[in-house]
């Protein structure tokens, strides 16, 4: 009697729960920092959003205008701003669009390149201000001593009002540009300052920012790589809303005469120049004010947009 063997099959092992099998690639796992990456990202869609909004395209509208009407000044006119004339204030009309000032000077001319001082102003002093308030609102958080002392120093800056700030350092310094620039700077610390604060102490105690640390990242590679790309986001709107108060302390400080030195023009001299002749002459104020109007209403149009935006 004879046996037949039985089939051989090839032994196989089967994985046990929770493991991947040979022919199965292992599961991947997100890093650790794509959360706050969708946050950054949820951010600058939901910016996008607010300026798409009528009132953030008004906004726009007017900025890019009178940004355009500066920039492009020696085109649009060909006076000399700074020569004189013997027409002075002279009605709107002829080889001078929007008449002259009491000095014979073409006003259009004169706005036109003012606006082009304001933003070079501007330009100049926002920044400065912003890189020192965010470098103070870094050093805030590294320790409580620290703290304590940026945020008295906020506060001695917001002690003083826009124009005794004006005034004290007009009256170390002089009248002229250099002197608008630093105020504009030192009133606009606080601002981005305070707000980089509250949001770095916001955004390092989320969950990527403590999985970064979990896997081993420094503090500092913590702080530049994830904590500081999601903080940064509110500063936006405060870029804007700082750019239209920068607007507003140069033509106040032109206007009392401690800004810009004429003859060079500026919105608020210009408007300073004009107001003894309010009654003879209403467009050697109105154009300058309209200017100054448009300017900060298109800022504060923007301002609000993008803080919409962003509570979305």
């Amino acid at each position: 009697m004879t046996t037949q063997p039985l089939p051989t099959q090839p032994l196989t092992t089967q994985p046990l729960a929770g493991q991947p099998s040979a022919d199965q690639p292992p599961a991947t796992h997100p890093p650790a920092d794509q959360p706050g990456r969708l946050h950054a990202l949820r951010a600058r869609h939901a910016y996008l959003d607010g300026l798409l909004t009528p009132r953030g395209l008004t906004g726009l509208a007017l900025v890019g205008a009178i940004v355009l009407a500066g920039l492009l000044a020696p085109l649009l006119t060909s006076a000399d701003p700074l020569a004189q004339g013997p027409d002075a204030l002279a009605a709107p009309g002829g080889a001078h669009l929007l008449g002259t000032d009491d000095l014979g000077r073409d006003l259009l001319s004169r706005v036109l390149y003012g606006i082009r001082t304001d933003l070079v102003i501007a330009a100049a002093a926002v920044p400065v201000g912003a890189a020192a308030g965010c470098a103070l609102a870094v050093a805030a958080t590294t320790s409580r001593a620290a703290d304590v002392v940026v945020q008295r120093a906020f506060d001695l800056i917001l002690a003083f009002p826009g124009l005794i700030l004006a005034l004290a350092v007009t009256a170390i310094l002089g009248a002229g540009t250099a002197p608008v620039v630093i105020v504009i700077a030192l009133a606009e610390i606080p601002g981005f300052g305070r707000m980089l604060r509250s949001g770095i102490l916001v955004q390092r105690e989320r969950e990527y920012a403590l999985a970064a640390r979990v896997g081993g990242a420094s503090r500092l590679r913590v702080l530049v790589r994830h904590v500081l790309p999601n903080s940064a986001d509110p500063l936006v709107v405060q870029l804007a809303v700082s750019l239209s108060i920068a607007v507003f302390i140069e033509g106040g400080m032109s206007f009392l005469g401690v800004g810009v030195r004429p003859p060079a023009p500026s919105l608020g001299g210009i408007l300073s120049q004009a107001m003894p002749y309010l009654e003879q002459d209403p467009a050697f104020a109105a154009v300058p004010l309209v200017a100054i109007t448009g300017l900060v209403l298109g800022l504060t149009f923007l301002a609000e947009s993008l803080n919409r935006g962003n509570r979305r």
